[in-house]
């Protein structure tokens, strides 16, 4: 769907709630959801507002714009992508990114609209790179899965699943198709990840792979899940030049008006997504990322609340009165199975949350004319 095919649509009035999400990803780098599919379902899922925040482009957001303004839904863009943090004295240590120690997520929120193309030439280079490492990540899948007689050409199966950034999802959502492509029963394909590739397949997982016949919309995120969780480590190749540093990036956000936030991940035990190990993350030295991230000029730190323990977000949330920084939320949405709505909200400790959202989206408007200003709305 296309911003103009809104004017098409017959909208019915959805009551406004006060649930928001700022942490929406589209098509542009992993999502079933172009960008106005993404507005239009938080529209009808009773959004007050939405936000974009791909990895690594921009590329989706004049789209997200205009679709809120059509559909009549308050918005917010953003970008997400990796950062090193080897020349602090996180070096060394897993913050919130699985895969790679030293390297951290982070999100830049409240993009000015008139920066929008300028922090999308900022990333094009750090994509250009990331392909790199993906086509030998491709051939790393391949070495795994060759033997059996699927393999993935990048490409022929993976470029056609990407609009502009191409992730670790993009590759092993080509692997799900392929097997997909093989075998034609869901049980098959059960079998074939367990028995011949050894991939151990929690009883959730295997339970929705099997009823895949009646959930198709469903069916290949499933798998992709199951694959993401164990395969990953096996194929990873890790990201060197495509990061840009710490400083580079906070330099940045600040050249071009946007808003810099750490991304709080905590130490996982089940994952809400299904594609988490239990696994430890920052808990053990969030006073140290704290310390880093305010010693960078860091504005904010954003999180998921069903993402996390109660303790954990009463921890994050006292760090960030503390040393001051602004506090942003959002719910990861890239799979058709996650709900845009997060009952979180209906906590009144979270309440601030939702201020935030609206925060956002006043301070890119605000910040094109009067950064000054702007500047004063995230003030902790």
């Amino acid at each position: 769907m296309k911003p103009e095919d809104l004017k098409n649509v017959s909208l019915p009035e959805m009551p406004r709630t006060h649930y928001i999400n700022n942490h929406i990803h589209t098509c542009h780098s992993f999502s079933p959801y172009t960008p106005t599919d993404a507005v239009y379902t938080a529209y009808m899922s009773g959004l007050a507002t939405a936000g974009i925040v791909d990895h690594d482009t921009t590329a989706g957001a004049r789209e997200f714009l205009e679709a809120g303004r059509i559909i009549g839904l308050p918005v917010t863009v953003g970008a997400e992508c990796r950062i090193d943090m080897s020349a602090t004295k996180l070096s060394g240590r897993r913050l919130n990114n699985p895969d790679q120690l030293s390297v951290a997520y982070v999100v830049m929120h409240g993009i000015p609209h008139d920066n929008i193309e300028k922090v999308d030439g900022f990333l094009a280079p750090f994509r250009a790179k990331r392909n790199i490492r993906n086509r030998g990540m491709t051939e790393n899948i391949n070495r795994l899965t060759g033997g059996f007689g699927i393999t993935v050409d990048f490409d022929r199966d993976v470029l056609p699943l990407s609009v502009t950034s191409v992730t670790e999802r993009h590759l092993l959502f080509a692997l799900a198709k392929k097997i997909t492509a093989r075998y034609s029963e869901p049980a098959e394909v059960v079998a074939f990840m367990k028995d011949v590739m050894g991939i151990p397949v929690s009883g959730k997982t295997e339970a929705n792979i099997l009823d895949g016949k009646n959930t198709p919309q469903f069916y290949e995120y499933d798998i992709l899940g199951a694959l993401k969780s164990n395969l990953v480590e096996k194929i990873y190749i890790p990201a060197t030049d495509e990061l840009p540093s710490v400083q580079e990036y906070t330099d940045m956000v600040r050249r071009f008006g946007g808003i810099s936030a750490y991304a709080y991940l905590g130490d996982v035990g089940s994952s809400v997504t299904g594609d988490k190990k239990a696994q430890k993350f920052e808990d053990d030295y969030l006073d140290d990322v704290f310390d880093v991230i305010e010693e960078y000029g860091f504005d904010a730190v954003t999180f998921m609340p069903t993402r996390n323990t109660a303790e954990q977000l009463d921890r994050v949330m006292s760090l960030c009165k503390e040393r001051h920084f602004f506090q942003i939320s959002g719910e990861d949405i890239n799979s058709p199975r996650q709900k845009f709505v997060c009952p979180a909200y209906d906590d009144p400790k979270f309440s601030h949350l939702v201020e935030a959202a609206y925060t956002l989206i006043k301070y890119e408007n605000l910040a094109a004319t009067d950064m000054k200003a702007a500047r004063e709305l995230i003030k902790v």
